[in-house]
Parts: C-alpha cells; sequence; structure tokens
C-alpha cells in the first residue's frame, strides 16, 4: 500500500495580520463609512462590512502568495458592500449620502482609493464605459448645488427667450 504524504500547512502568522491591520484598518474604515453613507462618528454598518472583509482576509491569509493584502481586503469590502447594498438602498448622510449605493461604490474605488476604471469594472462586472459614465454622473451631483423642487419647477415653466 502506497503511502500518502500529507502537506503540513503553514501556520497563520498572526502577527503579519495584526501588523496589516493596524496600518490600513483605519484607511479601510475610511472607505467602508464612505461606502455606507454614514457619519465618521456613528457608523456601526461600516464598522461591520469591515469586521466581515477583515475576517475573510485573515482566512485567505496563508493563500495570498504575493498579492497585495490591502488588495484583497478592499476587494472583499466593495464585495460585501454590493452584496448588501441593495437592501439599504440610501444612506443616512455622510459626504455621498446623495448617491446610490453604486455610485457611492464607484466613486469610493475610483476616486477615493485610486483604483484603475478597469479593475473597478472587473471588479464589478461592469463594462469600463459604464463605470466611466457612473464616476463622471456622481462627481457632477456631487459638485453641483443641490436642485430644489421650485427650481425644476422654474425651469419648466419659464417662457422661452
Amino acid at each position: 500500500m502506497r503511502h500518502r504524504q500529507v502537506r503540513q500547512q503553514q501556520p497563520l502568522h498572526a502577527g503579519e495580520f495584526e501588523a496589516f491591520v493596524a496600518g490600513a484598518a483605519g484607511r479601510l474604515l475610511h472607505a467602508a463609512t464612505l461606502l455606507t453613507a454614514e457619519p465618521p462618528d456613528a457608523n456601526p454598518r461600516a464598522r461591520t462590512l469591515l469586521t466581515d472583509a477583515l475576517t475573510q482576509t485573515y482566512a485567505s491569509w496563508d493563500r495570498l502568495r504575493g498579492e497585495d493584502p490591502y488588495d484583497r481586503a478592499r476587494q472583499e469590502l466593495a464585495a460585501r458592500f454590493a452584496r448588501s447594498a441593495w437592501r439599504a438602498h440610501r444612506g443616512r448622510g455622510g459626504v455621498l449620502g446623495a448617491l446610490g449605493p453604486q455610485e457611492r461604490l464607484v466613486v469610493v474605488l475610483r476616486l477615493g482609493e485610486g483604483v484603475a476604471e478597469e479593475q473597478t469594472a472587473a471588479l464589478l462586472g461592469l463594462p469600463v464605459e459604464r463605470v466611466r459614465a457612473i464616476c463622471h454622473r456622481s462627481v457632477a451631483a456631487l459638485t453641483s448645488p443641490p436642485r430644489t423642487r421650485g427650481d425644476a419647477t422654474a425651469t419648466m415653466t419659464a417662457a422661452p427667450s
């Protein structure tokens, strides 16, 4: 009978992971807070989202094999937000509260995290042109003054010159 050799797994490098979390958790929490559109001082959904993303990153820590752990954690954060965001359509405030979940996700990845359009599109399963359009529309919505109901009515009822 042939003896099967069992390959031992290397133990998790808890110290390395702890150092990663110490360095990256603040920035990832900021991204999660922007995604959930919660105020920075009251962000329980963002903290839960970050905890879940870091838990999954820790579970796959030994399999990263040269992959950037920050990229992995950010991808997990974005994926978890995308899966849960459609249940809570709007945020309760925050800087990006006026945007929808998909718009927030694109803006945070592209502008907040500096992820390339192609990578963002691949991560979200969207065409690059769609990501570009969502980002452009979102930035325009954030930088333009808010329209009031009176503005829209006045524009519609104004006599042409």
